[in-house]
């Protein structure tokens, strides 16, 4: 089935391309969705700002929460809760289970944040992985 749109004669789209389209986008979207409701929990955010300091190393459970300075089985609810979302993944290494902050679905979620930056002009967000010193400087680090 295609669909001509008014004032366009030479434009024709096929239902299945709009169907496809809003499918992926609205995929999209969840996804971002679940991300930042992973993250809209301070125990949650500090687990994740804390993988992403350690590197693609990760650290075993047991040291996340002693950093943290929750209890192993909270942490395990608020672990699975940013694996579910795809922020962090984890590995068994003999008896410990290491997590690993996921750099490719944050990158896609601060691109999915800074895809349609000030009509079509992202040089005016900048490099986003430089912070000036007064925000930094401002920051509570955990």
């Amino acid at each position: 089935m295609t669909l001509r749109l008014w004032g366009f004669t030479d434009l024709v789209i096929s239902l299945d391309t709009i169907q496809y389209f809003l499918k992926y986008k609205n995929m999209i979207d969840q996804d971002a969705i679940e991300a930042f409701s992973a993250l809209a929990q301070e125990h949650r955010l500090n687990v994740f700002r804390l993988l992403v300091r350690e590197g693609p190393k990760g650290l075993a459970a047991g040291e996340i929460s002693k950093k943290i300075g929750i209890s192993p089985s909270s942490l395990s609810f608020h672990l699975a809760h940013l694996e579910r979302s795809g922020l962090v993944s984890s590995r068994r290494d003999q008896r410990h289970i290491f997590y690993t902050a996921d750099y490719t679905a944050m990158k896609n979620l601060l691109a999915f944040l800074t895809d349609d930056c000030c009509h079509g002009h992202p040089e005016i967000c900048g490099d986003l992985t430089i912070r000036n010193a007064t925000e930094t400087s401002e920051r509570v680090s955990i």
